[in-house]
């Protein structure tokens, strides 16, 4: 006796166009070596956040067309392009921060390669990427993610989400705070290489003797792996501050406020 899967077209509907709200988010959410990982295991991650979101998937009383199905379906990938843009400013300030830290203490010349990219980077970058990756997971950002869509299913209709006037303002401020955000992390270090600079060469106009140019360099380095050791204590609550103010963005695009 054979099993036959009855699936009403009206659900798949529902699906393909949680998928395309979920797919596009997936595009710019910084998972950890998501973007090098093959095509089949990303649609099959985006597939499974669909199913998990299978209670809030929208009901679709009239089948529509082929050109109507198309335009909703971008409408949704619009909104989860949106709420990917949102996340990723989160993750991209600590990145700034570690590119310049990296650029002023030396570390540009190491690098490594990037397990999100395979791309040859810096070593400060790196460890800042995956250090805002884990921070990500710790503070539960892929759970407030999935609330966010799932509330977006309830308020906004297939078709009907339309990113106000202050949604769009509102991403476009957290844009500018990943350069704040970037620049509260890195100034302290950047503050204090200018001094190790500016010692070394008072150091040497007072002794012309002191061959003091080619400690600079290892010096800086030891010093800047020093201070950012003592402000890694810091780094996770700038990173939840930063992340409520994130989602409380997501949740207003949400809401269209």
């Amino acid at each position: 006796m054979r099993a036959e899967l009855d699936f009403a077209v009206p659900v798949l509907f529902g699906f393909l166009l949680t998928l395309a709200r979920v797919g596009g988010a997936l595009v710019f959410v910084p998972l950890p070596g998501f973007s090098s990982a093959p095509r089949l295991t990303r649609l099959v991650l985006a597939t499974a956040l669909a199913v998990t979101l299978a209670p809030a998937w929208p009901r679709i009383d009239a089948l529509p067309g082929a050109g109507q199905m198309a335009l909703w379906m971008a409408v949704e990938a619009a909104f989860g392009i949106a709420a990917g843009v949102a996340i990723s400013f989160l993750n991209e300030g600590f990145l700034l921060a570690c590119q310049i830290l990296g650029l002023q203490a030396g570390y540009s010349y190491a690098t490594t390669i990037d397990p999100s990219s395979q791309a040859d980077s810096g070593v400060m970058q790196v460890f800042g990427q995956l250090g805002a990756s884990l921070l990500f997971f710790v503070f539960g950002l892929d759970r407030q993610i999935l609330r966010a869509f799932a509330l977006s299913l309830a308020e906004h209709p297939p078709g009907a989400f339309q990113i106000s006037a202050g949604s769009a303002e509102a991403v476009i401020g957290l844009g500018a705070g990943m350069f704040t955000l970037g620049l509260r992390l890195a100034l302290p270090v950047v503050a204090l290489l200018l001094l190790v600079d500016l010692s070394l060469a008072l150091l040497s106009r007072v002794n012309a003797q002191l061959q003091l140019l080619t400690i600079a360099f290892p010096a800086k380095m030891l010093v800047t792996l020093a201070l950012v050791a003592a402000l890694a204590s810091m780094l996770p609550a700038l990173y939840e501050q930063s992340a409520g103010r994130t989602v409380a963005t997501l949740f207003g695009i949400v809401k269209g406020s």
